[in-house]
């Protein structure tokens, strides 16, 4: 096995090992990366697709060493991406909470640590807190809300106007000196009205419209009582079908019947009777 291995290596004959020299490269700026293969901390919802990450997908990430400290204890930041859209999620370590911490590309559905600090707060803290959450809640919703009001204050406009010019009608006729009774209607009332209105100018349209003469026969009420009660069921003749001459098509000719006139009848005599008994007329021969 050993043959097969490729251990040595060819050096030309012009080789000279002293004119190699040792050179370092300049160092890289900014925090140090590398690749590493980790497991998700904790399950995430990504903020572009919507895709969720459970606790325990695998990832390749890349692993940076940040500047912060807390307590000379380093924090790293991770860079994944995710499964769905290849969006860059980024999470680092938090020694403080002896947790992660995520801060872009991602939000966390449940952080424990989380809990302390709402046993914590006091009621004007937690008021203030549910007043930011309802102010931050669906745009879709405020907006519905502004329609609403819009309508709302459309409608009391239209009813102040129309208060508005009922009062006008009323001083101008008290100023000529005439009593003013405005009646007020009601809405269902009118909409009746206006619908008996229209009932009306569509039954005088159709009253003067000359429909065209199609055709159809009056029938008197003698007629009918005339028809009676059950129609007779028809009746089918069976007809016997023409059988074809396939003889005239192979050119086979049929012998004529010669039809002989009918006339009187010919009485043909019987035959005479045999020798043996010839003269025999009694039984006593």
């Amino acid at each position: 096995m050993s043959e097969r291995k490729v251990l040595s290596k060819y050096y030309p004959p012009d080789f000279d090992p002293s004119k190699i020299g040792r050179t370092r490269g300049p160092k890289k700026a900014g925090p140090k990366v590398q690749t590493v293969r980790l497991m998700a901390p904790f399950s995430m919802k990504c903020t572009s697709c919507g895709e969720f990450i459970y606790k325990g997908r695998k990832f390749n990430a890349r692993k940076e060493t940040t500047d912060d400290k807390y307590y000379q204890i380093a924090i790293f930041r991770f860079y994944i991406r995710c499964t769905r859209c290849s969006a860059e999620i980024t999470f680092r370590t938090d020694p403080k909470n002896m947790d992660y911490e995520c801060e872009r590309g991602a939000k966390r559905n449940f952080e424990p640590w989380r809990e302390a600090k709402l046993n914590e707060e006091t009621e004007e803290q937690r008021l203030d807190r549910l007043e930011r959450e309802e102010a931050e809640r669906d745009a879709m919703k405020e907006l519905e809300t502004k329609v609403l009001d819009a309508k709302q204050e459309m409608a009391i406009a239209d009813a102040l106007d129309e208060i508005r010019s009922r009062n006008a009608r009323i001083a101008r006729a008290e100023k000529d000196g005439i009593q003013a009774e405005v009646p007020v209607e009601d809405v269902d009332e009118v909409r009746k009205r206006m619908d008996e209105e229209d009932a009306e100018a569509a039954r005088r349209a159709f009253e003067g419209r000359k429909w065209p003469d199609i055709g159809e026969e009056v029938v008197s009420d003698e007629e009918l009582e005339d028809v009676p009660e059950e129609a007779p069921a028809p009746v089918f003749v069976k007809k016997a079908k023409e059988k074809k001459n396939f003889g005239a098509a192979l050119g086979i000719k049929k012998k004529e019947v010669v039809e002989v006139p009918a006339g009187p009848a010919k009485i043909v005599p019987p035959p005479p009777a045999m020798g043996l008994l010839a003269g025999y007329d009694s039984d006593d021969d």
